[in-house]
């Protein structure tokens, strides 16, 4: 753990990662707050649901468009200029609470607008950061990244909006449109970045289409997109009905279910502070492999347990999986991909990503429904075997990039 914060990246990132730190406990402070809040207004669950889609639907309609976006402006002041305006977003939303004066539609119109500027900062900060950082330190620097994502947003942050929201309703959006103004200034505070030359400007489709056939024809990373997308499916199917299974098939109760929730975020943490390590003494092959066995082991083992402790240990390690896969895939792609087409190239990985995750929780519910809760893990084991037999040659590539 120590060796993780102690790194010394540059003043540059200091700021990237402090703007970082501070807008997680924003968003995570919104998160929390969020569905308490239309759930003031309404007890209809299609709306309550409809509440989180809407933040999410922008991946879908405007990754694309974004990542273009990101290519053909400065990065720095894109990040800037969008946490300005989210935090103008969340100010309006705090003063409709205030003012008592809140409609589910007004809820729905901020959640969206946070959504699309999530599609322009989260994938300008992600090409913006091989500007900063030497390639040779990207790992350590996505691994504190991902570390201060899972303290600030799911340890510290969670429990601060609900206790926010019991305070007064208005209060969790106000601290999280302060924290958005205040990841705006530091961000303005990084040095500007010299212009590169670049390509003249083609038309936005043209554009959107060179950074999509860039990835599909890069064989390793092709793979690992596709591979993120299909295991997001067999995953967000199998947990979409998580809390029943927690409740029907584990036995616990809604406080247990929040701690079985935590193991993700225990996992994750040990996953950011092991992955520069485990890069550098197993490589980036054998970890990725790995990574598609944990994934089909995760989903057997909760298809066959009814023991809350197996559940729990067993989610720890996928926690792990998973933040140590998105480093290895975030430094791939930040080392590899060219500057010019690191928004394009990013934004559309981050399609297959979403897409997979938005598809596999519509298909959870309904495999749950129809054949029982433990049907949906049965499937996703079987989905990542499959994949891991596909892509363990494709994956040597790794080794050597």
């Amino acid at each position: 753990m120590r060796a993780l914060f102690s790194a010394r990246l540059g003043a540059d990132f200091t700021r990237l990662w402090t703007a970082a730190a501070v807008s997680n406990i924003g968003d995570g402070i919104t998160m929390a707050a969020g569905p308490l809040l239309i759930l003031s207004l309404t007890t209809d669950p299609a709306l309550v649901g409809g509440a989180v889609f809407v933040q999410q639907l922008p991946w879908l309609l405007f990754a694309l468009i974004s990542g273009a976006y990101v290519d053909r402006l400065d990065r720095r002041k894109l990040v800037v200029t969008v946490n300005t305006l989210r935090a103008v977003a969340l100010a309006a939303l705090t003063f409709a609470v205030a003012a008592d004066i809140l409609t589910v539609a007004m809820i729905y119109t901020v959640f969206f607008l946070l959504g699309t500027g999530e599609t322009l900062a989260d994938t300008a900060s992600g090409a913006f950061l091989p500007a900063i950082v030497a390639p040779d330190r990207l790992a350590t620097a996505n691994a504190r990244l991902m570390a201060t994502f899972t303290i600030a947003n799911q340890f510290v942050a969670k429990p601060l909006g609900a206790w926010l929201f019991v305070i007064a309703a208005a209060v969790p959006f106000g601290v999280n449109a302060m924290t958005f103004a205040v990841a705006a200034a530091l961000m303005a505070t990084i040095r500007p970045i010299p212009a590169q030359p670049s390509a003249p400007r083609r038309g936005l489709h043209a554009e959107i289409t060179d950074g999509v056939r860039w990835l599909w024809e890069h064989r390793l990373l092709r793979t690992l997109a596709v591979s993120t997308g299909l295991a997001n499916v067999a995953f967000c199917a199998a947990f979409a009905t998580l809390v029943l299974y927690a409740r029907q098939r584990l036995g616990l109760s809604d406080v247990g279910f929040g701690f079985l929730l935590t193991t993700f975020a225990v996992g994750g943490l040990l996953g950011t502070v092991l992955a520069p390590r485990l890069l550098r003494i197993v490589g980036a092959c054998t970890l990725l492999r790995a990574g598609l066995l944990v994934e089909g082991i995760t989903h057997t083992t909760l298809a066959i347990t009814t023991t809350p402790l197996v559940a729990a240990t067993i989610l720890i390690v996928f926690g792990i999986h998973t933040m140590v896969w998105g480093v290895i895939v975030v430094t791939l792609r930040q080392r590899m991909v060219p500057e010019s087409l690191l928004g394009r190239v990013g934004s559309a990985y981050s399609l297959l990503d979403v897409g997979g995750a938005a598809l596999g929780s519509l298909l959870g519910a309904t495999l749950a429904h129809l054949w029982g809760l433990t049907t949906p893990f049965w499937i996703a084991a079987a989905v990542m075997a499959l994949l891991a037999t596909a892509t363990w040659r494709p994956l040597r590539q790794a080794s050597a990039a």
